[in-house]
């Protein structure tokens, strides 16, 4: 028997029934962070030594020197064209799509000139060296590797630099074809919290990066936290999470199968599904019971589905807007049969999925927009992954001689009502006598 939370918006218990649905906070594990911070600082002191013996403690092999610690490009190529045929011809289409959708993110500097002859504008650049973290063994995603490096090159990064760890020696064959394919420019055989410290400090053998982006475990999400400031980084995010908004038009099976979906990642990832058809609800809930037995990952969708899991039923499609954009989900499935109709009321999600015949799966692989998304609600102030996070916006202020005389006055004012003299007098000076 599933067990899975069956929520009512007209009951009177509902808005403290949605509270502990949603109340989810990834509390820091205190030992955890101390022993992040004791691997970030030995790195950042001993460097590459540091490396190798944190490589052989956490990942059960010993790199000969820190040099072994690189995998050449030819071994990436050499990956990519051995390669099974069909993951391959995957992979490219994948990669060709996220490369076309990101190359619409590119905005060009500007600027404008003002009566006086005041110029101002913006000036946009990439970042000169940004940091990729793959994880690395089971947990392998070549998916990632292209969103993070494709949006990376989109931007124009001089030198986007890889790292994955490889337990006990295994390399992901299909993470490094993925990582030639996408045009990175150097792989690492290193990760954990010590990779984040290397990209982050920099070693003899890894040059320091800008920004670091990318998924990891606990311990590479506390380094990230830790090391932004010394380094950008994308984001910290929480466990994944799907929202589906149904009109009883779909296949309840089609909609049992996307929360599953995101369940299957793991025991506390989160799958919803709002509904103003109770009967409609039922009959999806029977697909799951259904469906459930032949999924590889069975006891984690279980699991997931009892932790956090809900189905929902509302009074009608506008309640679910309301309730969604209070939730602010990662993916948001509009299964309905006329999303447009839906979307102008929805304000915060990471990624809107329109309409029956868009799985989040094909978001997740190969439609072209970025599946690095906001979680845990950050959808309400922050956007998914792109080109921007790769670049930088510099102002331009040009000022004219008659600029100077007008907007000095300006500023001058200004700043002596601050008690900034020294403000004043820099623009005082440069005033027409």
């Amino acid at each position: 028997m599933l067990n899975i939370r069956a929520l009512q918006s007209n009951n009177t218990s509902f808005e403290a029934d949605l509270s502990a649905l949603l109340a989810f906070e990834l509390a820091q594990d205190p030992q955890l962070e101390v022993r992040v911070q004791d691997i970030l600082s030995d790195v950042m002191t001993r460097g590459d030594v540091a490396l190798l013996e944190a490589t052989t403690k956490f990942d059960r092999w010993t790199p000969s020197s820190a040099a072994v610690l690189e995998i050449d490009k030819v071994i990436l190529h050499h990956a990519l064209n051995t390669l099974d045929k069909s993951v391959r011809a995957a992979l490219e289409t994948a990669a060709d799509r996220i490369r076309r959708y990101h190359e619409r993110q590119l905005q060009p500097s500007w600027r404008y000139t003002e009566p006086d002859g005041t110029v101002l504008g913006q000036q946009i650049t990439p970042l000169d060296r940004a940091g990729l973290y793959v994880p690395g063994g089971k947990a392998a995603y070549p998916s990632s590797v292209l969103m993070n490096a494709v949006a990376a090159k989109v931007a124009g990064v001089r030198e986007l630099i890889m790292v994955t760890p490889t337990p006990d020696g295994v390399v992901n064959e299909t993470v490094l074809a993925a990582a030639a394919l996408a045009g990175v420019d150097r792989v690492f055989r290193v990760g954990g919290a010590q990779a984040v410290g290397a990209l982050a400090y920099g070693t003899k053998t890894i040059p320091g990066v800008d920004k670091i982006v990318g998924p990891g475990n606990a311990y590479v999400a506390a380094a990230k936290r830790f090391v932004f400031g010394v380094v950008g980084i994308d984001m910290v995010a929480g466990p994944s999470e799907i929202l589906v908004i149904a009109d009883a038009t779909t296949d309840p099976r089609w909609v049992a199968m996307d929360l599953f979906s995101q369940a299957e990642h793991d025991e506390i990832a989160q799958a919803i599904l709002l509904c103003p058809d109770a009967a409609y609800i039922k009959r999806v809930r029977e697909a799951m019971e259904s469906l459930l037995a032949g999924m590889p990952r069975a006891d984690i969708i279980r699991a997931s589905l009892g932790n956090r899991g809900a189905l929902i039923t509302v009074r009608d499609l506008d309640e679910a807007c309301e309730l969604s954009n209070r939730i602010a989900p990662e993916h948001l499935e509009l299964s309905v049969a006329e999303p447009d109709l839906l979307l102008p009321k929805l304000r915060h999600a990471g990624a809107i999925f329109m309409g029956p015949f868009s799985s989040e799966s094909i978001g997740d692989y190969c439609a072209g927009p970025n599946h690095v998304l906001p979680t845990s609600r950050t959808a309400r102030f922050s956007s998914p992954l792109g080109v921007y996070d790769f670049q930088k916006r510099s102002s331009i202020i040009h000022v004219s001689a008659a600029g100077a005389d007008t907007l000095g006055k300006v500023a001058a004012t200004l700043a002596r009502s601050e008690g900034l003299e020294a403000h004043a007098r820099s623009a005082d000076m440069r005033m027409q006598q």
